[in-house]
């Protein structure tokens, strides 16, 4: 019998493919990268990234980092304008082809990510899930991941929910190698960008056949 503290060889495999693609990817990507900070710094103003806390594994909280694609704009009463209102171009061309994503791969070399897993979404939803969908947290979140190869922002909540669960029970190091290289495909077709309707993705309120959906920062 296996002892608690064997490691997962899989496990390893899958830590060495996060730093080996992400140190890679931003050493490459580098100059593309400042480029897109300094463009954003002179037409939009600071910040140049969008930070907020997410859940990692097991609910941890960590801050993630992308590009900022909004601006604060809000109305006379002080409140924020809705998502398509705020979305400067060049943060619809982030969108888009999913350079925004690019600073998480930071996340991935501290540890915080992985490149494959159930994308990190808000501390708030936390307490909505069920106990099924609960279980997406039981790995690390990833920049892509079952759900995104699958339809993205163009599914339901409950649709990808079950699809991260999906991912959950049948994790594999060569299922991650597979949905790497179809996400590179997707980004190319720009498949599944936004919800139908929204230009984000609208708000997980629990189970929707309870509680109604509700605007919010793009996931």
């Amino acid at each position: 019998m296996p002892r608690k503290h064997d490691v997962n060889p899989s496990r390893i495999g899958k830590r060495i493919l996060d730093l080996a693609f992400s140190g890679l990817a931003l050493f490459l990507l580098l100059p593309i990268l400042l480029l897109i900070a300094l463009i954003i710094r002179l037409k939009a103003g600071s910040p140049i990234l969008f930070r907020q806390i997410r859940p990692g594994l097991r609910g941890k909280p960590f801050t993630m980092y992308k590009f900022r694609t909004m601006s604060d704009t809000r109305d006379a009463q002080g409140n924020l304008l809705p998502d398509q209102d705020r979305i400067f171009l060049l943060g619809r061309v982030l969108r888009s082809t999913s350079l925004d994503e690019f600073p998480e791969l930071i996340n991935v070399l501290k540890g915080d990510m992985s490149l494959v897993g159930p994308r990190p979404l808000l501390m708030q939803y936390l307490s909505r899930y069920n106990s099924d969908q609960a279980r997406r947290s039981n790995v690390q979140p990833g920049i892509t991941g079952w759900a995104q190869i699958n339809g993205r922002n163009a599914l339901s909540w409950e649709k990808k929910l079950e699809l991260d669960v999906w991912y959950v029970d049948h994790w594999n190091f060569w299922l991650d190698v597979r949905i790497l290289l179809q996400t590179i495909y997707k980004i190319l077709k720009r498949e599944g960008i936004s919800a139908e309707g929204h230009a984000t993705m609208p708000e997980f309120m629990g189970s929707e056949s309870d509680l109604p959906k509700q605007r919010g920062e793009d996931l």
